[in-house]
C-alpha cells in the first residue's frame, strides 16, 4: 500500500449523519479520480445507537477491506467516540470534535485539535440543524485537505437529484460555515 494513503474514521450517533460524512468524501474522492474505500459499520437502531465509517483516498488502488488501528483524520460528532476513538488517532494527526455535544476534553496532546460547532453554525450560518454534518464536512475539506471544496458541487448535484435537490443550496452553504482559525 502506498504511503500517501489518507485514512480517514468518522464516528457518532445514527442519525448524525455520519455515514453520509464518508460518501460525500468518498465520492469527491472518486470526482478527483482518486482511489477511494468507504466502510461503514452501524448498530441495529435507526436513530442514537452508534455508527461510524473508514474512508481511505490515495492515488494507488487500495485493499479493500482495508484494517486499520491509526488514522490520519478522527471526526468525532459525539463524546463516546472521542473517548473510544481517540488513541486511534496517528501522532500528528488531525482531531475535528463537534464541540457543540462533545463535552469531554481529549487526552492527547500530540494531535492537531480543530473544534467545530457544527450544530450552532447550521442553526446560525445555514438555519437548519440538519445540515451539522455538512458544516464538519466543510471543516474536513478546509483543514485536511483531502479532497477539494470545488468538487463538492459536482458530488451534491450528482447525488442530491429529484426532491433532494433542493437541498444542494443549504448544504453548500453548511460547508462554508466553519473558517479555519475562526
Amino acid at each position: 500500500m502506498s504511503n500517501d494513503v489518507k485514512k480517514i474514521f468518522i464516528a457518532g450517533f445514527g442519525g448524525q449523519g455520519v455515514l453520509l460524512i464518508g460518501q460525500m468524501l468518498s465520492y469527491a474522492a472518486m470526482y478527483e479520480d482518486k482511489e477511494v474505500t468507504w466502510m461503514p459499520s452501524y448498530g441495529p437502531e435507526m436513530r442514537g445507537g452508534t455508527a461510524n465509517c473508514t474512508v481511505c483516498i490515495g492515488s494507488e488502488p487500495i485493499a479493500s477491506p482495508y484494517i486499520t488501528d491509526a488514522f490520519d483524520v478522527l471526526i468525532v460528532m459525539n463524546s463516546p467516540s472521542l473517548v473510544k476513538f481517540e488513541s486511534q488517532l496517528k501522532p500528528g494527526g488531525d482531531l475535528f470534535i463537534n464541540t457543540s455535544i462533545v463535552d469531554v476534553e481529549p487526552t492527547r496532546t500530540d494531535v492537531n485539535i480543530h473544534r467545530v460547532d457544527c450544530n450552532e453554525l447550521a442553526i446560525e450560518k445555514v438555519g437548519n440543524g440538519k445540515t451539522a454534518n455538512m458544516v464538519m464536512l466543510g471543516a474536513i475539506i478546509r483543514q485536511a485537505k483531502v479532497v477539494d471544496l470545488n468538487t463538492m458541487n459536482k458530488v451534491f448535484e450528482k447525488v442530491l437529484t429529484g426532491k433532494k435537490a433542493k437541498l444542494i443550496p443549504s448544504n453548500l452553504e453548511a460547508l462554508s460555515a466553519w473558517e479555519i482559525g475562526a
